[in-house]
């Protein structure tokens, strides 16, 4: 078992289910202390207990609040601060999608949330872990991405244009805050989540033949990478964009 990240400190966003608690639960099998916060309460607690009692070294704490929301991302990174003593990592994975097809018939006050809690909630959350710790101390900060971020989908086309703004942002952040802060995003194809369950729970089989790998992503291929990029070994990467996609993009489709 690593213990690269013992002693550090992480925020995870979105992290009752799905590539958020992967991430979570990597973390603190890697010795790190994580806080954890998702939109809602039950879910939450729920996966609180269950990664206290996974036996890992670090400690785990919840805190319910919506990305969306200026003050929930203030009082998640002050409540960081507060129980571990610093803010080492963190993890925007938050995102939403609730527009699917054509842009030129999608409800734009639809699009305009999807931008606020995919780009510009993961800016909020860098913006104050800069001021509680980071600015002064540094860190490392991995943006959950997609692949509808790097290739037109024509189907989550507005999700997959807010991913590009996120991509954009890292590589941007990564300039500004270097060399104390590293910034990194990583890209997923389809993982196999509640989040993305409408684009493959039709047929699993044909939706994973397009993949080289001839399966769709776990979230525990999606932690492993976040993990490696937020710790010391991955100190000279920042502004990357690193695509954990089964070898999808290398065959020119999506």
């Amino acid at each position: 078992m690593s213990t690269d990240l013992l002693g550090k400190s992480a925020l995870v966003s979105g992290a009752s289910r799905g590539i958020g608690y992967a991430v979570a639960a990597e973390l603190l099998s890697r010795g790190a202390n994580v806080l954890i916060t998702a939109r809602k309460p039950e879910p939450l607690e729920q996966a609180a207990a269950e990664l206290r009692g996974s036996g890992h070294q670090g400690e785990v704490v919840a805190l319910a609040g919506n990305s969306g929301d200026a003050e929930a991302r203030a009082a998640a990174v002050q409540r960081a601060v507060t129980e571990f003593g610093s803010l080492d990592i963190l993890i925007n994975n938050t995102g939403i999608n609730p527009v699917y097809g054509s842009l030129m018939e999608a409800d734009l006050d639809a699009v305009r949330k999807i931008f606020d809690v995919n780009v510009v909630a993961a800016l909020g959350y860098i913006q104050e872990a800069y001021k509680a710790w980071m600015g002064e101390h540094g860190g490392a900060v991995v943006n959950v991405a997609s692949v509808a971020g790097l290739r037109s989908t024509g189907v989550i086309a507005a999700y997959g244009a807010s991913k590009a703004a996120l991509i954009r942002l890292t590589d941007e952040l990564a300039w500004q805050l270097g060399p104390k802060i590293r910034v990194n995003a990583v890209a997923p194809g389809v993982v196999k989540t509640s989040f993305a369950d409408a684009l493959y729970s039709a047929d699993e089989d044909a939706a994973a033949q397009v993949y080289p790998m001839k399966r769709l992503g776990a979230p525990e291929d999606v932690a492993r990478l976040i993990a490696f990029l937020a710790s010391d070994q991955a100190q000279w990467i920042t502004g990357e964009t690193v695509r954990v996609d089964g070898g999808l993009l290398s065959t020119g489709g999506i």
